[in-house]
């Protein structure tokens, strides 16, 4: 097949993002695919005339490829790097390489990548692409409405609330909330602007630095406990996976850099609780209209209570990602799963 990797973009998990998209074309090409890795906001300045070659040119993109830093990326300078200066979010001969593919493979993080509208621009372009449809997308992005979905729908979820920037005075007791609670954008992934807090000082400090993402933040409950991960193919949960950080929470840092972080799967834990999580896991993808594939995040507090966070759309999948360690544990290697998701979302969708 010729497949398109979609890559990079302009959200803070464009460098995770770039990371995934490679490790994808890397062994889609090992599968006989004529794979090309492509940024989704530069794009690709070249000769119209001969686009058709891209497929075969023997870099297949994998330049712009770039480990994860600690620093979330300098998307300004992204900015100022794209010759024609366009603030378009689709880049040079994007839509036309993805025209051509068989099938685009989404390894877009965050932002305009994840929220639905380039799924939904896809669709109207008659463009395939791997992963949920635009609304699920749209829906999961946002932790805001997703909490009331699980509320309506009766998944334990940490109690909290969204609030907008503009009510940002309101107290939490007004919110109907007490300290500890966790701040986070309301769409924003890889933890980038999640905070724990525990004084009415840090409270205040953390929806400043919040806000600086997004005009509307999730306010919670802080729920102590272990983290966990259930990834989900096509309806059917994955054995969960524990991650454990060496210091502190599964933060920006803690998930990119190597050694920060054990991830122990199949999860050590009762078959009870694994079932709950991936009995909550196939709901929650349900609820939230989702198909293809996703990844759920939950936490286990010391009373076996078990709280589902969110659901990531476009998980990351480099080789030592949470999905793929997930589907490794039953028997699906990292190429045979990319190529799976190919498979489901061709089914899914066309």
């Amino acid at each position: 097949m010729k497949i398109i990797v979609l890559a990079g973009g302009l959200s803070t998990e464009r460098d995770v993002s770039l990371s995934s998209s490679a490790g994808i074309c890397r062994t889609l090409l090992e599968k006989g695919h004529d794979a090309f890795l492509l940024d989704v906001f530069l794009g690709l300045p070249y000769d119209p005339d001969r686009l058709e070659d891209v497929f075969t040119l023997p870099g297949h993109g994998l330049e712009i490829a770039k480990n994860i830093s600690t620093d979330e990326p300098d998307i300004e300078a992204v900015k100022a790097s794209r010759p024609d200066q366009s603030d378009c979010f689709l880049g040079p001969n994007v839509i036309e390489l993805c025209r051509m593919a068989d099938i685009t493979f989404l390894g877009l993080h965050g932002g305009e990548g994840e929220n639905g509208k380039l799924q939904a621009t896809f669709d109207l372009l008659g463009i395939k692409y791997t992963g949920p449809d635009s609304l699920g997308c749209a829906v999961a992005m946002d932790k805001g409405f997703t909490k009331h979905v699980f509320i309506q729908t009766g998944i334990d979820t940490p109690p909290g609330v969204s609030l907008h920037k503009s009510a940002s005075g309101q107290s939490l007791e007004a919110l109907g909330l007490s300290l500890p609670v966790v701040v986070k954008p309301c769409s924003g992934g890889s933890s980038i602007g999640v905070y724990i807090v525990h004084t009415i000082e840090e409270y205040t400090e953390a929806l400043s630095k919040s806000f600086r993402y997004e005009d509307e933040v999730v306010i919670e409950a802080y729920i102590k406990g272990r983290e966990f991960a259930c990834g989900i193919i096509d309806g059917k949960a994955l054995p969960p996976i524990e991650i454990i950080p060496k210091t502190g929470f599964f933060d920006y840092a803690n998930k990119y850099q190597d050694g920060a972080t054990d991830e122990v799967c199949p999860a050590d834990i009762s078959k009870d609780i694994s079932d709950r999580m991936k009995e909550l896991t196939v709901k929650a993808y349900h609820a939230l209209k989702l198909n293809v594939y996703s990844r759920a995040d939950f936490l286990l507090d010391d009373k076996g209570n078990l709280y589902c966070l969110e659901l990531n759309t476009l998980p990351g999948m480099t080789a030592a990602s949470l999905l793929p360690k997930e589907a490794q544990a039953v028997g699906i290697e990292y190429g045979d799963l990319c190529e799976l998701i190919i498979q489901k979302s061709l089914e899914a969708r066309y």
